[in-house]
This record gives C-alpha cells, structure tokens and sequence, in this order.
C-alpha cells in the first residue's frame, strides 16, 4: 500500500466523461453512464472510472443476454464514442497518456475497461481489491484483476493538495468518492454512487450493500459539500446528468 501523495499538480480540469446511458427497470430512471478526467498543473491527466465493458458499444443485446443484465435495466445508448478512449480523445488526452487510473469501485459500469490502461497503476479501496473478483454484476464475475500495480486506500487520502480520495463504502465495500479544489469553480465533491441522486439521502439508501454503512457514508459527504460550500456531481443524476458539462468542456 502507497499512502504518500502520487499526483504531483493540483487539479486544474475536471472533464465529465459520457460512457453512454441507462434505464433502470424498477423505476424507470435513464441514468448517465459517467467517468472523469482530472487534469492537474503539473500535466498529469488521471481517470477515474471506465464504464461498461467494451462489448456492449458493439452488440448490446448479446452482452446483456451473457451478463444477464436485462434482470437489472437496459443500455439504451452506447456506442463505440462513449468508449473511456473515444472520450478522452475529446480531451485531447490519449489513452497511454493516462497516468493515474481511479477506480471508485467495481460494479459492471465502472469496471469495464479496468484492464486497458497497462502502463499506469490503479488506485482503489483494499476491501475491493481484497475479493476474489471485481463485483460486475449480481452473481456474474467474468473479469479477473489485471496484473498492475494496484494503490491500495482503506481511509480518506490526499493525493496532492487540493486532490482528496474519500472512502466511502456502503454502495460496494470499497466505493470512493473524490474531493477537489479547482482554480475557478471551487470545492467540488464526486460522491460516485456513494450518493447516486439527491434523494437517495432521504430514502436512507434502501438497496445498498451495506445500508448502514451507506447512511453512515452519505451523511458524512453532505457534511463535507456544506463544510465547503462544494458543487456536487452525483453518481447517476436522471435530472443533473443533462445540465453537466461534458468533455470536451470541463469545469476549472
């Protein structure tokens, strides 16, 4: 485990990565698929998060047929564009430019593109990395750890100033959430799916992995974004994902 600071700059750009869109079938929610790119002053560029794997930009209904994803909702929008590459080339960032990869957890829409980075490290929470395989989706498990170096955080970590990893488990064992300190916004919190849409906060997080844990987690991010008057991006927004500036616009 590396707890020192990896990241030499401070962010300076936060770009929204559009990875595609969802439809829940419980309640009906279009969800966006995001990732981010944080570049940083000192020319680093890290990802956070990859979106579903690379087989459903090219046959959707396949993939979910071998995932048994149509259980859960549909991909109604993902194609080869809202690929973790197709984005970043937005940025004007290409893919063995990325020198940090950030995983917030390992669930299908996160996961999907965890080994195609070789040349950078990953950090994420130990109890992900701790199980046998990343979590997917439901009792699906098809992908394997890739063998990189992995930065392994089980507490709240700074990567620069003004770059905080908050540990946040409760969604999944090892959900991350990131708080930055940008130029020209601000304070701004990405609490991932710790915290998926305003009113998962009142609706106590009923369908969590750990609901208590996840309570627990969700209070203390809303603590911090009123400590620090931060913006904050939600994990799967229906009503915030349309207004996000997406790359290759970025926030500063």
């Amino acid at each position: 485990m590396n707890t020192k600071p990896c990241i030499k700059g401070r962010p300076k750009e936060l770009h929204v990565l559009d990875y595609g869109l969802f439809k829940v079938h419980a309640n009906g929610r279009v969800i966006g698929i995001c990732g981010f790119l944080i570049r940083t002053d000192a020319g680093e560029s890290i990802l956070v998060d990859t979106g579903f794997p690379r087989k459903y930009a090219y046959d959707i209904p396949r993939s979910s047929e071998e995932d048994r994803l149509y259980d859960f909702g549909e991909v109604l929008e993902l194609t080869p564009g809202n690929l973790p590459e197709a984005q970043l080339a937005r940025a004007g960032v290409k893919p063995d430019e990325i020198d940090l990869l950030i995983m917030t957890h390992t669930h299908i829409d996160h996961v999907g593109g965890i080994a195609d980075f070789p040349h950078c490290p990953i950090l994420m929470a130990r109890a992900e990395r701790t199980l046998d395989k990343p979590l997917y989706w439901g009792d699906v498990r098809p992908i394997d750890w890739p063998d990189r170096e992995y930065l392994l955080i089980d507490e709240d970590t700074d990567l620069s100033p003004g770059f905080r990893v908050l540990f946040a488990p409760g969604h999944a064992p090892g959900q991350l959430s990131l708080f930055l300190e940008l130029p020209e916004t601000g304070s701004i919190l990405l609490t991932g799916d710790a915290i998926s849409r305003p009113a998962e906060v009142a609706e106590g997080f009923e369908g969590a992995r750990d609901v208590a844990q996840a309570r627990k987690s969700g209070e203390r991010l809303m603590s911090i974004a009123e400590e620090y008057n931060a913006f904050i991006i939600y994990g799967h927004s229906p009503e915030q994902w349309p207004d996000l500036r997406k790359t290759p616009k970025f926030y500063g």
